[in-house]
């Protein structure tokens, strides 16, 4: 970490071949990754040119809408694939807890009586998770077939300030627990910007003729994706 002009910026050093500046969702944290042999002055110079558009973006994050707090309870809203879902809790004398789509509009959770929030959120964080897996695997198969790459192993995680991460060497992606609550097309094009990194490791003109060929519409997706409201505590 280092100081410059008031801001705490995060360097990393990487065998790239230009310095790049990125500001980063939920609270505009500040990340330079620069080649070896580009010089602390070099990079501090850097941050200060785009000191003005740094903190334009941090002031884009600190307004972006967030979610209200949920407490799990009926007459929540709560989104699923992009869509508005009005919840409705039934309590059981049964242990354990169901959750299921009521219609086009309505989810339904069923939880013994004296549930805790808490509990009900670990449920429905649950049933979340193995919705958004019941849909990442097919779509990782159909990509690893398109871009003509192994089927990369994958997971999905909560994550604060990425929407998926990729580790080439592993060959492993990460995709982000949140995206169960946005349009299946944000997924679609988190899945093929992971994979595409095991085309290209970097965001480099390889890497960015893949999205173009398979995705044309995708800085248009990806703009739509980063402005839904964040999670609450982000």
């Amino acid at each position: 970490m280092i100081e410059v002009a008031g801001l705490s910026v995060e360097l990393v050093r990487k065998p790239i071949k230009n310095l790049h500046v990125g500001v980063y969702p939920p609270a505009g944290r500040v990340r330079v990754a620069a080649p070896p042999a580009v010089s602390e002055d070099a990079v501090r110079l850097a941050i200060v040119t785009r000191l003005g558009w740094i903190k334009k973006k941090q002031r884009e994050f600190a307004g972006q809408a967030r979610e209200t707090e949920r407490r799990c309870v009926s007459g929540e809203t709560h989104y699923f694939l992009g869509k508005p879902l009005r919840l409705f809790v039934r309590f059981t004398s049964t242990r354990g807890c169901r959750i299921s789509l009521g219609g086009s509009d309505r989810l339904v959770m069923t939880v013994p009586e004296g549930a805790a929030t808490e509990d009900r959120a670990r449920w429905l964080a649950a049933w979340y998770r193995d919705e958004l897996k019941a849909r990442v695997a097919p779509r990782v198969a159909r990509w690893s077939d398109r871009l003509d790459v192994p089927v990369p192993q994958w997971g999905v995680r909560q994550m604060r300030t990425k929407w998926g991460s990729c580790n080439p060497d592993k060959r492993m992606i990460w995709i982000n627990l949140q995206l169960a609550k946005k349009p299946l097309q944000c997924l679609d094009y988190i899945i093929l910007h992971e994979m595409a990194h095991l085309v290209s490791r970097r965001h480099d003109d390889v890497f960015l003729a893949v999205l173009d060929q398979h995705m044309p519409g995708w800085r248009q997706i990806r703009a739509d994706l980063n402005a839904l409201p964040l999670m609450a505590d982000a």
